[in-house]
């Protein structure tokens, strides 16, 4: 005789979890997911290895190859001719070598705050849900003082008053998202902490910490990669919003927003100038947005079946 119940605990075990095989799976029935997953990849290898894939030094200007189009060749400083596959910006600096370092420079802010605010704000989160009371009281009061005002008008405020720069930025993104880390966390401990499986580790004597560690902030990896994701996108038009407004990374660094800025003068006559980073932002903020939400899906049981069947 089949056991029944068996059989229907390891369909529910199955369903429940899923490997990278499925991700997999999952990632190649979505093209434009996996696309996506193409373009952040190229995008974050050449950001890494900036000085071996960009054809030109972005910083030295070459006035006598100031705005030239797509595709245009110059005679470079040391005589010879170069390809300007994307053009040159007002200076003759090589838009393509400045949009791969201006990568380097968004995305190092981006993931650097992120990384930084959810530490922060997801141990905030599970000690305030877990202890309760006053512990609670004072974190949680402390994130609706926080989100009270936009932290983009924040930023701006203190980014004037200490200036730009990227240790700057990044600080003040930091301090500015980590309470989206800290409500998300807080309310998937007050789910988990009186479950069987959290009270069955205080049983046998675990330690708070060892709770907190090893049975509660295993269970909310997934929504903190969603919600991650989402911020990266979130912080990459950030730090282009502030550096477009000139409170962000400081001349000649190169810059997606400060692109934008510098090419807003010369709209007319040079649209590359304006269009390309434009474009590259759009389709970076595109791109993690797309992953997020496929993530999401992908991870919950009850839709997956849409990409694994």
């Amino acid at each position: 005789m089949i056991d029944e119940t068996a059989s229907t605990t390891d369909d529910t075990q199955r369903d429940a979890s899923i490997g990278y095989r499925d991700i997999i799976r999952a990632l190649v029935r979505d093209p434009l997911v996996l696309v996506s997953v193409i373009f952040l990849t190229l995008l974050i290898l050449s950001a890494i290895f900036a000085e071996i894939v960009a054809p030109m030094d972005p910083l030295i200007p070459n006035i006598f190859a100031s705005r030239l189009p797509p595709l245009s060749y110059a005679t470079g400083l040391d005589g010879t001719e170069q390809l300007h596959l994307l053009g040159t910006d007002a200076l003759g600096r090589d838009m393509l070598s400045r949009l791969i370092f201006g990568a380097r420079a968004s995305l190092f802010v981006a993931l650097v705050s992120v990384f930084v605010s959810g530490v922060l704000g997801t141990c905030l989160g599970v000690i305030a849900g877990y202890y309760g009371g006053w512990v609670e009281t004072v974190v949680m009061r402390a994130v609706d003082a926080f989100m009270a005002v936009p932290s983009l008008l924040i930023a701006l405020f203190v980014l004037f008053i200490i200036g730009g720069g990227l240790v700057n930025m990044i600080l003040i993104f930091a301090l500015v998202r980590w309470v989206v880390y800290a409500r998300l966390a807080r309310g998937i401990t007050l789910s988990l902490r009186e479950t069987q499986f959290v009270e069955a580790a205080r049983a046998i004597g675990a330690s708070n910490a060892r709770i907190m560690l090893r049975h509660i902030l295993p269970n909310m990896i997934s929504p903190l990669l969603v919600l991650a994701t989402l911020e990266i996108a979130l912080l990459v038009l950030a730090e282009a919003g502030l550096s477009f407004l000139g409170f962000g990374l400081v001349p000649p660094e190169p810059s997606w927003g400060l692109m934008i800025s510098r090419g807003r003068e010369y709209m007319r006559e040079a649209w590359w100038m304006i269009t390309l980073p434009g474009l590259a932002i759009f389709l970076t903020t595109l791109s993690l947005n797309l992953i997020a939400n496929w993530f999401r899906a992908v991870m919950d049981p009850v839709q997956r079946w849409r990409w694994l069947m």
